[in-house]
């Protein structure tokens, strides 16, 4: 082990190379242990968007409209004692619906 410290990464900003240096060993420790496991997040989501995306495009039900993303389910709401269909979807932290048609009360 040297007793020089390390050289920075140059695709890191000087600001968080300043901070970094002027953290403890412990707080250095923390640090890494968030760092890997922030980036084994990203990484995760990233993959997790990237088959999504492939998704969409593969398994795209024929009657669902151009405007709502393949993930998006069916739902019933009742409103005024009858029964709709709604496409549903989140968007984030918000949920989002589509109208779909009347439930057909024979099925």
């Amino acid at each position: 082990m040297s007793y020089e410290p390390p050289t920075p990464p140059a695709e890191l900003p000087t600001d968080l190379v300043n901070t970094l240096n002027e953290s403890s060993s412990e707080q250095l420790q923390h640090v890494a242990r968030y760092a890997e496991e922030l980036a084994e997040h990203k990484a995760r989501e990233a993959r997790l968007e990237e088959e999504s995306e492939d998704d969409e495009i593969d398994d795209r039900p024929d009657d669902l409209p151009d405007e709502v993303p393949s993930k998006a389910t069916i739902t019933i709401k009742e409103i005024n004692d009858n029964r709709y269909y709604y496409w549903q979807w989140r968007e984030g932290d918000k949920v989002t619906s589509k109208y779909k048609g009347p439930v057909n009360p024979d099925e």
